[in-house]
């Protein structure tokens, strides 16, 4: 879990990054529309995931579709940039950054147990003797992303309001060893198995172990609401491919279609998004230096 074993991840699947997954139904000749996918958990499962969801985007839009997997927030931020992908699934933090920096527009927001709203969440190994955030002085702590809000931001923020680090400090002036593991599921993987003290991640993130193991874990500290996961549009975009793919992506809220919601990082569904539920994210990116 530590930095060079991120890096060792990347490097494993860097055979898979825009990898393209698109379909044989649409019109030969179509310019693609590109998506870009962000590994927050097993990305050897997200590549499956993503190409299930690809055809049934070409079915609905009746275009070509291309998918591409990123290593992290940062390059799908990157991948709207370049104009290499012109849609990316991403969080609420890299969205931010996205919208002061490129000019990305969100179209989607994802529901989650009825809200388009979530938290983050500070967990330890039930029984580790760990009862508050300041039982964690030197001890080490792996986080999801250093671009991730509910996966790094939200839960490093708790332990600045508990005067435990400056805003804008070193964490290792706190904790013994800061590891960003590479998305939701290898952080709370790594303190389900002993291999950390504590994990910073979503609370929904011990969905993401083996249900004999949710009990490994327990969240001693929970971060205020953060507005849900959102699905982001480059700069430029066209309005028909936009709209398209916004009524295509609302259909999977009908119970006939809401099977296919677990390719889609498992979701109850989407909605259109309230733009300014974001601006609260972009205040915190702006506290921590993250944008101007």
């Amino acid at each position: 879990m530590r930095p060079r074993s991120t890096e060792r991840l990347r490097m494993a699947f860097a055979a898979a990054l825009f990898a393209v997954a698109a379909g044989a139904n649409a019109a030969a000749g179509d310019k693609p529309l590109v998506l870009a996918f962000v590994p927050q958990e097993n990305p050897e499962k997200l590549l499956g995931d993503i190409r299930a969801i690809d055809s049934y985007l070409e079915a609905a839009m009746g275009r070509r579709i291309e998918t591409r997997m990123t290593t992290d927030h940062a390059a799908a931020v990157e991948s709207l940039a370049a104009g290499a992908a012109d849609i990316a699934f991403m969080g609420a933090l890299p969205y931010v950054m996205a919208r002061e920096r490129i000019g990305a527009a969100a179209l989607l927001s994802e529901v989650y147990r009825g809200k388009p709203s979530y938290s983050g969440a500070v967990f330890v190994r039930r029984g580790s003797g760990i009862a508050g955030l300041q039982d964690l002085k030197g001890r080490s702590i792996a986080f999801a992303d250093p671009i991730s809000e509910s996966g790094y931001l939200y839960p490093l923020d708790l332990f600045v309001r508990d005067g435990h680090l400056a805003a804008r400090g070193d964490p290792k002036a706190f904790f013994g060893e800061v590891y960003f593991a590479g998305g939701y599921q290898q952080a709370i993987q790594a303190v389900a198995n002993g291999l950390v003290d504590a994990a910073g991640v979503s609370i929904y993130a011990t969905l993401l172990l083996d249900a004999d193991r949710r009990g490994d874990v327990t969240a001693i500290a929970r971060t205020p609401p953060i507005p849900s996961h959102v699905v982001v549009a480059r700069r430029g975009l066209e309005p028909e491919p936009r709209e398209a793919f916004v009524a295509a992506m609302l259909a999977l809220n009908a119970p006939s279609k809401r099977h296919l919601l677990k390719h889609l990082y498992g979701p109850d569904g989407y909605v259109r998004p309230d733009r300014t539920a974001y601006d609260g994210v972009a205040a915190m990116a702006r506290k921590y230096g993250l944008i101007e």
